[in-house]
């Protein structure tokens, strides 16, 4: 089973990986890197169609063919991590956000 969240974390990375995140106070370290993909956000989403809708300047052809909307893509690597060194191990997905940098918890794996 899979649940959802949306969950802002604290991540270390080390080597352009995560080693360690913080979520909901405890620490967790990563164990090992199951995979990473790049997800796409719908373009209905997009920070274009974003920017357009609140008359933000120089919206008009942002993430358009041309553009592609690579701005929005995010990272998701997912992770195998433990709390602390000798907690039970879960799977876990870190998205990390490209327009600011923050990074969010999306999905643990039960």
């Amino acid at each position: 089973m899979t649940r959802c969240h949306a969950d802002p974390v604290e991540v270390v990375r080390r080597d352009d990986e995560p080693r360690q995140f913080l979520w909901r106070g405890r620490l967790y370290v990563v164990c090992t890197v199951l995979d990473r993909w790049v997800e796409s956000v719908p373009w209905w989403r997009g920070s274009a169609v974003t920017a357009l809708h609140s008359g933000a300047a120089g919206a008009r052809g942002a993430g358009i063919p041309g553009g592609l909307g690579l701005a929005d893509d995010r990272e998701v690597w997912r992770v195998e991590a433990a709390a602390g060194r000798i907690g039970r191990r879960g799977v876990f997905d870190l998205t990390l956000l490209p327009d600011d940098g923050r990074w969010l918890l999306t999905r643990v794996h039960d």
